[in-house]
């Protein structure tokens, strides 16, 4: 049985585009198409099939992205919803991810990563890029590790999560921006990730902060 998927984007060939590709893949079935959350609602309450993963443009009318995975992430919980975007922007992919994303790919994605990130959601439940990079027999190991923090790194970690600026969490945290980078590399080190990005769906993903 094939795995049921949807797409939700304001562009119009994009959104044919991309359900081509989808469905050249050969395990998904688009059953759903929409090019904003307003669309996506209507066209979801009349459907029998509900996506397991839906894939989300951030950028829309009407219903922008963050809007339309709180929306869904509220009603469809079981749904893995995907953040899709032009912009790799830290603060909007975290934003993405605190409103019930579990991946986020840029549109410029290859086609093979596309495919490897959506099997890796579908059987794992998330994508990260950054750990994606790692030696998966590594990654495997320090999953069975327990991570251990201080309480100043446990209170960057948060502030990490949010739109402030490194510079910004130093004056909050009453710390050097030296300071401050070496937490951010000791926790980098820590949970096997690359980018804030990374560390933030990390951190989320291990519920070692609140949102």
């Amino acid at each position: 049985m094939k795995i049921p998927i949807g797409v939700v984007d304001d562009h119009q060939l994009f959104l044919k585009s991309l359900s081509l590709m989808l469905k050249s893949f050969k395990v998904y079935d688009v059953v759903v198409e929409a090019l904003n959350g307003r669309e996506l609602q209507d066209k979801l309450l009349q459907t029998k099939v509900i996506p397991s993963i839906m894939l989300i443009d951030v950028n829309m009318p009407e219903m922008n992205g963050m809007e339309t995975a709180k929306w869904m992430t509220a009603n469809y919980p079981e749904t893995k919803l995907v953040a899709l975007s032009m912009n790799d922007t830290d603060t909007i992919i975290i934003d993405m991810i605190k409103a019930g994303c579990c991946a986020y790919l840029l549109k410029e994605t290859h086609p093979d990563e596309l495919e490897k990130a959506l099997n890796e959601i579908n059987t794992k439940g998330y994508y990260n890029a950054d750990a994606s990079n790692i030696n998966f027999r590594r990654l495997l190991q320090s999953e069975k590790e327990a991570i251990q923090l201080n309480e100043k790194e446990k209170q960057f970690l948060q502030h990490a999560c949010s739109d402030l600026t490194y510079r910004e969490i130093a004056a909050l945290m009453f710390l050097s921006e030296r300071t401050i980078d070496g937490y951010r590399e000791a926790l980098f080190g820590k949970l096997k990730v690359q980018s804030r990005v990374g560390l933030a769906m990390e951190a989320i993903r291990r519920g070692l902060v609140t949102l």
